[in-house]
């Protein structure tokens, strides 16, 4: 720390200087019993008392303790200026009727990190000049993008938040980042904004990272992606427009998993003939199951856009801030902690002084212990999609499965039961004991390793003819996350598929031909 007071007039700053300047960075390694520069102003006389400061020299690595004389009127003056450069939650720079979402060290993982949606966050202090000459701009931002993304604030002037500022990398203020999900939940995309401090240039890089899940139609495709997975529910939007609106992407996101979302342009003569629209933009509504579609004809805005889809499926829940009270109650456990990394779980060391809730296992999968079973559910030609688990055989009886085998189970029945709580509709999960007799078949049809402790995890659609097999990795990883995104993409088109082999299905003359054998 350098300590202006004893020095020459020449050495000192001038009236203008602030009494608190920052020595250093906040959120970096090194780290001095005083956060800030003490400075002397006015006409000091020569120093008649001493005064012990200990500092810590950033260039030696070294803490040193220095002598200064003081006159005696001038240590008020200096005790009232450190105790004010001591640690205080200051309050923050947003208030409660604020669009700007403020987050903390404790929700940034529930608000952002975990959501569908993009975010840009800001991290400041109150005390900056540059942050509190930025907050018109910033809260003009977040109400253009309401509903479209998120525009959230952390204060890293709050002695909770300032370990997390230092782990996001912030070293100065205000710093931008804009988060946008990955196709592994909870692991989003951070990258600083290095933009106009603008309303207008904010939005445009937010609306710029926000995930595209419409697909772009054609009247050569229509009814081919018409007919895929025909018991989900479907919405098209026909517009003049060759680009893809952040209102509808926006959409696609808010049902992502229920409502499989598209987009035709006005040219496709036989697609805007099919469904009867005459005027453009005009919002479609495919409710799935052979029900008719229905038109749209409320304001193009988003929640009555959102209300008029949610007769087909339930939007996705995006967690919202915990209320207060309850907040404040949660958080004083770990208050004396240092708090999370921005994406993992906080770490063993804190002790919450209330009981901690289990939280309840996900149901196990359904398991088709025969080969009927099977065939009925998946094999069938109108079949759609299954996901299949086959299970390596156990041993002798009551012996339990391998490791790799549970754990693949595990992440399967999370998924299902995540998708059931969110009442988004996913195909059905099944697990394929050894003992079912169409295992083994059905393994060498599909050209699965035959080892007797591989588990092997498939997704087949007998109806459309395509079959899709699961990699672990060289690691053998069935954890919940891989297995989560493995499945996204089976669900949103992506990825490759092969050909399903002949013999695989079973036909209406296997079926009759079975039966009989049956009754013999």
């Amino acid at each position: 720390m350098r300590a202006w007071i004893g020095k020459p007039r020449s050495h000192m700053p001038s009236k203008r200087s602030s009494f608190r300047t920052p020595c250093f960075n906040p959120f970096g390694p090194a780290t001095s019993q005083l956060k800030y520069c003490a400075y002397s102003r006015g006409n000091e006389s020569p120093m008649i008392l001493g005064l012990s400061l200990r500092a810590y020299d950033r260039t030696t690595k070294q803490s040193s303790t220095n002598s200064i004389m003081l006159q005696p009127t001038s240590v008020l003056f200096l005790v009232a200026s450190l105790l004010a450069a001591l640690p205080v939650n200051a309050d923050g720079l947003y208030t409660k009727k604020s669009p700007v979402l403020q987050v903390n060290q404790k929700d940034y993982n529930q608000l952002i990190a975990n959501s569908n949606f993009t975010s840009i966050v800001e991290f400041y202090a109150p005390w900056c000049g540059h942050c509190q000459n930025l907050k018109p701009a910033y809260e003009k931002a977040a109400k253009s993008l309401d509903g479209l993304a998120k525009v959230a604030a952390v204060n890293c002037d709050d002695d909770a938040n300032k370990p997390f500022c230092g782990q996001m990398g912030v070293q100065g203020f205000p710093t931008l980042k804009i988060v946008t999900p990955s196709k592994k939940p909870g692991k989003p995309r951070v990258e600083d904004y290095q933009g106009p401090r603008t309303a207008k240039g904010i939005v445009d890089a937010v609306v710029d990272k926000i995930p595209n899940h419409v697909k772009r139609l054609t009247d050569k495709n229509v009814d081919e992606w018409l007919s895929e997975d025909e018991d989900l529910p479907k919405a098209i939007l026909f517009t003049e427009k060759g680009t893809t609106s952040a209102l509808i992407r926006a959409l696609a996101i808010d049902f992502l998993g229920g409502i499989k979302v598209a987009q035709i342009r006005n040219k496709e003569s036989d697609a805007v003939e099919k469904f009867g629209i005459t005027e453009f933009p005009t919002l479609v509504l495919i409710p799935g199951s052979g029900k008719d579609h229905i038109i749209y004809d409320g304001e193009l805005k988003k929640d009555p856009m959102v209300n008029f889809l949610s007769q087909a499926a339930s939007p996705n829940p995006d967690p919202a801030p915990a209320p207060a009270k309850a907040k404040e109650k949660s958080s004083k456990p770990t208050e004396s902690g240092t708090g999370p990394e921005p994406s993992e779980p906080s770490g063993a060391e804190d002790k919450p002084s209330v009981p901690v809730q289990v939280p309840t296992p996900a149901p196990a999968i359904d398991t088709l212990t025969t080969a009927e079973a099977l065939e009925s559910a998946c094999l069938a030609p109108k079949s759609g999609t299954c996901v299949l688990a086959f299970l390596p055989e156990s041993g002798e009886p009551g012996t339990e499965l391998p490791g790799h085998a549970k754990e693949a189970l595990g992440s399967l029945a999370e998924v299902a039961h995540k998708h059931a709580q969110r009442k988004t509709n996913l195909f059905p999960l099944y697990s394929i004991p050894a003992g079912n007799t169409a295992s083994k078949t059905l393994r060498a049809g599909l050209d699965l390793p035959e080892e007797v402790q591989s588990v092997e995890i498939v997704a087949l659609n007998a109806r459309r003819g395509w079959w899709r097999q699961y990699d672990p990795s060289e690691s053998a990883d069935y954890g919940s996350v891989r297995v989560e995104a493995w499945i996204d993409a089976i669900r949103l088109g992506e990825g490759s598929r092969n050909k399903m082999p002949e013999g695989i299905i079973v036909t209406k003359d296997q079926s009759e031909k079975k039966a009989e054998h049956d009754e013999l």
